[in-house]
C-alpha cells in the first residue's frame, strides 16, 4: 500500500514537472503577432524570386512594413510573420 502511495505521488509530481517545461514563445515573437498573420519559419530563405505579390510584414520591433512578397518578408531576420497586401 505505501509502495502504491509513492507511485501515485511520483506520477503527480512527474505531470507538474511536464507541464512547467512547456516551452514559452520569447517576447516580441508569436505572442505579438495579430491575427490573421502567417508566420515565418526556420531556416530563413536565402534567395528569392522577384515576384511582385506585396505583403505587409510584422516585425519583431511591433513595426509593419510592406515586402514584394512572402519570401523577402521572410528573409528578413526581424520580420515574424505577413500578411496579404501592402501595409497602409
Amino acid at each position: 500500500m505505501h509502495r502504491r502511495v509513492w507511485e501515485f505521488v511520483s506520477i503527480v509530481v512527474g505531470s507538474f514537472v511536464v507541464a512547467a517545461c512547456t516551452p514559452v514563445p520569447p517576447a516580441g515573437e508569436a505572442v505579438s503577432l495579430a491575427p490573421g498573420l502567417t508566420t515565418c519559419e526556420d531556416p530563413r530563405p536565402q534567395v528569392c524570386t522577384l515576384q511582385y505579390q506585396p505583403v505587409c510584414g510584422f516585425s519583431s520591433a511591433d513595426e509593419f512594413k510592406t515586402y514584394s512578397n512572402a519570401c523577402s518578408a521572410c528573409s528578413d531576420q526581424i520580420v515574424t510573420g505577413h500578411r496579404p497586401g501592402a501595409c497602409e
